[in-house]
Order: C-alpha cells, then sequence, then structure tokens
C-alpha cells in the first residue's frame, strides 16, 4: 500500500507554458521523491505592449511518501 501527497507548484517561463511546465517538474524533483505526476490546474500569460512577454502555470505535484 502507498500514500500519496499533493503540492501545489507555481512556475514561469519567457518561451512557453511547455517550459514553464518542464521548469516547475525539473524544480519538483529536486525537492521531493517519488515525483508520479502533475496536474496543470492554472494557466495565464503575461501581456506588455499588447505581446506575450511571460507563460505561467499553476500545477498540482503528486510523489509518493517514503516509509
Amino acid at each position: 500500500m502507498s500514500v500519496a501527497r499533493i503540492t501545489t507548484v507555481s512556475a514561469n517561463s519567457k518561451t512557453s507554458f511547455e517550459d514553464a511546465i518542464k521548469e516547475g517538474i525539473d524544480r519538483s524533483n529536486k525537492t521531493l521523491r517519488n515525483v508520479t505526476g502533475a496536474w496543470v490546474k492554472e494557466q495565464k500569460v503575461e501581456i506588455n505592449d499588447g505581446a506575450v512577454v511571460a507563460w505561467h502555470v499553476v500545477l498540482e505535484v503528486t510523489f509518493i511518501l517514503e516509509g
């Protein structure tokens, strides 16, 4: 039997949503062990002078608890 926990991670990128997701997952793997998945809960963009300048995501990251 295993027990999982979910934590919220916010990440951003200057290039794309895909890159923001990758950054969030990469950072989660540096801090959390046994990461098994993530759900993109929220996406938004930052606009400056009519152009998108940043992509932001909020992830719900799932990881298995040890013990």
